[in-house]
């Protein structure tokens, strides 16, 4: 196994050891000045300006630490007029690796890597945290179009004017079908995928797209309530005190307070959402599938053990690198197996997203739930860093 310390030595801000890192609701609170750009970061240990004055109430010490280190950056695209002042995490190191560049989780910000982040630097890795168009904390009051082909087109651009070399492209659950639209229209920027729970086979927003605009908004309104997005923090995460989950809720939707939020949302909605479903086979890139065994929103655990439990399931090898036993997955169920049809649909989901991409290995983390990047932070970053450096074995 690669030793986690890599490369470079670690950035100089006081970072969490790894041996700490089970969940980072849990840690202390770490202090230093953070590296800033253009004025546009936070400084003396305050926050952007930009940011909701919100985020002052935020008491995750790791939340906070990040959100003083988003800046904005311009980015030229076509189908704007001017620059479009693009949120973001810049590394504060540069490593003789390709940059990891990390996304996030269906109407979400950067803020979601707030535990992985500095484990991945104290590894010494370069790592930036993009807010997809639309989301996040990017200035989108002259709002531009925000559906994929516009979120696709202005990473790129992103990417071209300021990364600039082949990345290891990080995406968790609709973050994955991001990651593999842009694989497959920009495979020249992307080295490697790492794809987190993927939510890859979806057909885009489906009847969403149909609404109303008044019933739109109404919905809309409802996803960025506080009881919504507390239940999706129940369902994610495994083990949190009720606070730490109120306060997480906090952090997760701290950009839908944007005065711009819902139009973006509504923009994304009506155009279709993201359909990668034919895109799947024709990734090109190495790619790592992580996995959390107690994963409610995308069922892994049912996926890999379901048919575990059943004795008369035969087993069947899929022709591609897996869980560490040659990729071993299950056939289809005998008819006495006693198994419910949502185990079946799993096993039947998790076969085929890995055998579809061309070049994948899967790692399982246990007792972990949908964003292990915030549950298990520290096995996270273990296996990223690791598969950057080739050895993920």
């Amino acid at each position: 196994m690669l030793a986690f310390k890599l490369g470079s030595p670690p950035p100089p801000l006081p970072l969490p050891s790894l041996t700490q890192a089970k969940k980072c609701g849990r840690f202390g609170v770490f202090a230093g000045k953070c590296k800033t750009g253009a004025g546009t970061a936070g400084s003396d240990g305050g926050f952007p300006p930009f940011l909701p004055k919100e985020v002052e109430k935020i008491k995750d010490p790791f939340a906070r630490s990040l959100a003083q280190r988003i800046e904005r950056l311009p980015v030229k695209v076509g189908f704007s007029e001017s620059c479009i002042m693009s949120s973001c995490v810049k590394p504060l190191i540069q490593s003789e690796t390709n940059p990891v560049v990390l996304l996030h989780c269906f109407d979400s910000s950067c803020l979601e890597w707030r535990c992985t982040y500095p484990l991945l630097e104290e590894a010494g890795l370069e790592v930036w945290a993009i807010d997809v168009l639309g989301w996040g904390f990017s200035d989108l009051e002259r709002l531009p179009p925000c559906d994929a082909a516009s979120k696709r087109h202005h990473l790129y651009q992103l990417w071209n004017s300021y990364i600039k070399r082949p990345m290891i492209l990080v995406g968790p659950s609709l973050g994955a079908a991001v990651a593999i639209d842009f694989a497959v229209n920009y495979p020249e920027a992307v080295e490697k995928l790492v794809l987190i729970n993927a939510s890859v086979y979806a057909e885009g927003t489906g009847a969403l797209a149909r609404l109303p605009r008044s019933v739109a908004y109404a919905g809309v309104y409802l996803l960025k309530s506080i009881p919504l997005r507390l239940y999706a923090n129940i369902l994610a995460f495994n083990g949190i005190s009720l606070a730490t989950s109120l306060d997480w809720t906090n952090v997760g939707r701290l950009h839908c307070l944007l005065p711009w939020w819902e139009d973006a949302t509504i923009n994304f909605m009506s155009s279709g959402g993201y359909n990668v479903i034919a895109q799947i086979n024709q990734v090109k890139q190495k790619s790592l599938l992580i996995c959390g065994e107690c994963d409610q929103i995308v069922n892994y655990k049912q996926v890999v053990f379901a048919n575990i439990m059943s004795h008369s399931t035969k087993l069947s090898l899929c022709n591609c690198t897996g869980l560490g036993y040659n990729c071993m997955f299950f056939a289809s169920p005998t008819p006495s197996d006693q198994l419910t049809s949502n185990k079946v649909a799993g096993a039947n989901m998790m076969q085929r997203l890995h055998c579809e991409l061309q070049d994948a290995i899967m790692r399982l983390i246990p007792d972990c739930g949908h964003l292990p990047h915030v549950d298990k932070p520290s096995s996270v970053a273990k296996l990223i860093a690791e598969f950057s450096q080739g050895d993920c074995h």
